[in-house]
């Protein structure tokens, strides 16, 4: 009988030892996925396009260390052969004081590659992406040194921003990725570089009536968080959570949120914070309160066409 007691009280402890574990391991992951939209470290600046509002410029240059910040510009998305030093995409940027701006450009993966060409991202505290087709940032970079030494410049806390193409290279689904038109969705290219993890991001959203585009993405990949910037808008991005700034709005489409008038997203305004990890919105008050009006509701199955 003792035998069998003691037994009977190491299974349980075994037990016990076991569900404590798989407790932790579970706590662990939950830990691991609330990391898992957001950089760790670093931060992102993601704008709508059209780059009007000082107030984004300014808030990239602090990020970035302030007047003695070292940004470099990557004008590869427009198309051109060659971008010179006094290229217009650094003027917002020395219009809010950054004295030490490079830019770098290549079409040439090989070039990519080289450590003359990634010389100046290593020593960088922040990269910044301007407008074109976000494909020829993939076609020039995804998968070179040049896109790991990105990762790297995170890593040790720098920040990595991007008005309209610039915007969309950051989500991991690349929309209007396609090199015949950007009014195709779904394209030729369909993967970004992936910063913010588990989104597409759409730009000059409201100024260009493309507020419904993004549906489509959505319906079709519904894990996806699809994330709309209107122009002189941006989100600041730190971690799983991210802020608006500027002058307009940002649209976010939540395949598991609808409003309760049915509505398939939802508007976020200057000051309004989002927790990319929650899928929860937020509007500052007094306390931080969540968005009214937005309920924990899938979207509605559509009837296949016939």
């Amino acid at each position: 009988m003792r035998t069998e007691r003691r037994a009977l009280s190491v299974a349980c402890a075994l037990l016990t030892a076991a569900v404590a574990a798989y407790g932790a391991a579970l706590v662990a992951a939950t830990e691991v996925e609330a990391q898992e939209v957001g950089p760790p470290n670093g931060s992102l600046v993601i704008v709508g396009g059209a780059m009007r509002s000082p107030e984004i410029a300014e808030r990239f240059v602090q990020l970035a260390g302030g007047t003695d910040a070292r940004i470099v510009v990557i004008p590869t998305a427009g198309g051109a052969d060659s971008y010179g030093p006094s290229f217009g995409g650094v003027r917002p940027f020395q219009a809010v004081g950054a004295e030490h701006l490079t830019v770098r450009h290549t079409n040439d993966r090989d070039e990519a590659n080289s450590e003359a060409f990634v010389a100046a991202i290593r020593e960088a505290t922040g990269v910044w992406f301007t407008g074109g087709r976000q494909w020829r940032l993939v076609d020039s970079y995804a998968g070179t040194r040049t896109e790991d030494e990105l990762w790297a410049l995170l890593e040790r806390g720098g920040v990595i921003g991007g008005s309209s193409a610039g915007a969309t290279i950051q989500g991991s689904y690349l929309a209007r990725g396609d090199t015949a038109t950007n009014t195709i969705m779904m394209g030729s290219h369909e993967e970004g570089l992936g910063f913010l993890r588990n989104t597409a991001i759409d730009q000059h959203l409201l100024y260009r009536n493309r507020q419904f585009d993004l549906l489509e993405i959505i319906e079709a990949r519904p894990e996806l968080l699809g994330i709309g910037i209107d122009e002189n808008t941006a989100i600041v991005v730190q971690g799983d959570r991210f802020e608006v700034i500027g002058e307009s709005y940002v649209v976010i489409y939540d395949n598991q949120s609808t409003l309760d008038s049915g509505g398939l997203f939802y508007f976020l305004a200057p000051g309004d914070q989002y927790d990319l990890a929650e899928r929860q919105a937020y509007r500052p008050s007094r306390t931080l309160t969540p968005l009214g009006r937005v309920e924990a509701r899938p979207w509605p199955q559509r009837q296949p066409e016939r």
